[in-house]
């Protein structure tokens, strides 16, 4: 095959095959060639040895990518082969890697959608903040700098907003480790970039009657009302509450049930209805009609978005007056304020139903339902003084 000392005068004016294709070889850089086409097609390729076999790699074509860099592709290539690596065979695996968009969906289908009340959450961010800019970028090739610029960005415009994406991106690279989709998560040692304030926000009495006087002219449907007053006489998590069904309560003994597929820790539990919890009961079951669910959406045959209630209670804090609280807050609310009525912490976890370790909290689910009623009561009794 020619050898020559390329220049980009000879590579311009070399003269074409009548036919086919010819090979010729840089003499200054070692393994670098260019095969000229009789089409006028010039590309660069390196030439190189692995495992005693010759290989060729292909790195672009001509002028799109110039002789300069050419050489430079061409050297690395080779410093590549002599630390034993294969080139071409590492091209032909990052074909085959999937993109951050393919891993996005898979993510999506086949864990956040079984697993995640919230996966609506995570598709939102993917959608807003990261497909658009590496939906057809291999996910490989993300780098921990890549994210720390992603997040630089979003953080200008939501501090929370980017904590969350980057909690998402770590589950997500994680998972795709677990599934072979991925070697590393780029998201290791990456600090979240917002301070939260610690999660301890309760209402004082004062604030319970205010919040709940304040509900009647709230800008908000009456089920996100009572659901709101539900969740605070409840001590139940928003979640739980929004998706469930009129077939999950024994209304003649007052209890309530959350299947183990509702519930976050997967095991089931019994909440006791204290008197006040019954009277909501019946106002919500005047407005839900014959659906099956509390709190039906008012599109189709199923319960209302989890988010629609944050957003309402969101849209009214100037309404209320007092510092802004979130859903979950009023769950935090009715624990703290029965333990500070002397209900034993072990009992308040019950009725929070928090998760549990060891062989004994398996079989122990139903021994503590005398202890729950009268705490739940309890704190009825004190909810209906308060207002």
């Amino acid at each position: 095959m020619p050898k020559c000392s390329f220049t980009v005068r000879w590579i311009d004016s070399v003269i074409l095959p009548n036919k086919g294709q010819l090979d010729y070889f840089d003499s200054r850089t070692s393994g670098l060639g260019l095969r000229i086409s009789s089409a006028g097609r010039k590309s660069w390729f390196v030439m190189y040895r692995h495992a005693g076999r010759l290989r060729r790699y292909t790195i672009g074509t001509y002028p799109a990518l110039g002789l300069t860099h050419a050489r430079d592709k061409a050297k690395e290539l080779m410093h590549e082969s002599a630390m034993g690596n294969d080139p071409a065979t590492d091209k032909q695996v990052n074909r085959s890697a999937p993109t951050f968009g393919e891993m996005a969906v898979q993510y999506i289908e086949l864990y956040a959608m079984t697993n995640k009340r919230s996966w609506k959450e995570d598709q939102r961010i993917l959608d807003h903040d990261l497909l658009p800019k590496w939906k057809n970028v291999k996910a490989h090739e993300i780098k921990r700098r890549d994210i720390i610029c992603l997040l630089d960005v979003i953080v200008q415009r939501a501090p929370i907003q980017a904590n969350r994406t980057l909690a998402l991106l770590r589950k997500m690279f994680n998972w795709a480790i677990s599934r072979d989709l991925a070697e590393a998560n780029p998201c290791t040692a990456v600090k979240m970039p917002a301070k939260e304030n610690r999660k301890d926000r309760m209402l004082s009495d004062d604030e319970i009657l205010i919040f709940w006087n304040g509900l009647a002219t709230a800008s908000m449907s009456e089920l996100t009302r009572l659901c709101l007053k539900f969740q605070l006489v409840t001590a139940q998590r928003k979640g739980e509450i929004i998706v469930a069904e009129w077939s999950e309560f024994d209304l003649n003994n007052g209890w309530w049930t959350i299947p183990s597929e509702k519930a976050k820790n997967k095991l089931s539990h019994r909440v006791p209805m204290s008197p006040l919890a019954l009277q909501l009961l019946e106002q919500i079951k005047s407005l839900s009609g014959e659906s099956r669910w509390l709190f039906p959406s008012s599109k189709g045959d199923k319960p209302v978005l989890d988010t629609s209630i944050d957003h309402a209670l969101h849209k009214n804090e100037a309404k209320f007056g007092i510092p802004p609280f979130t859903p979950h807050d009023l769950r935090r609310t009715a624990a703290s304020h029965m333990t500070g009525m002397g209900v034993s912490r072990l009992t308040v976890s019950k009725i929070l139903n928090h998760v549990e370790s060891g062989i004994t909290a398996v079989y122990d689910r139903h021994s503590y339902d005398r202890e729950k009623r009268k705490a739940l009561d309890k704190w009825g009794d004190k909810l209906t003084k308060i207002l």
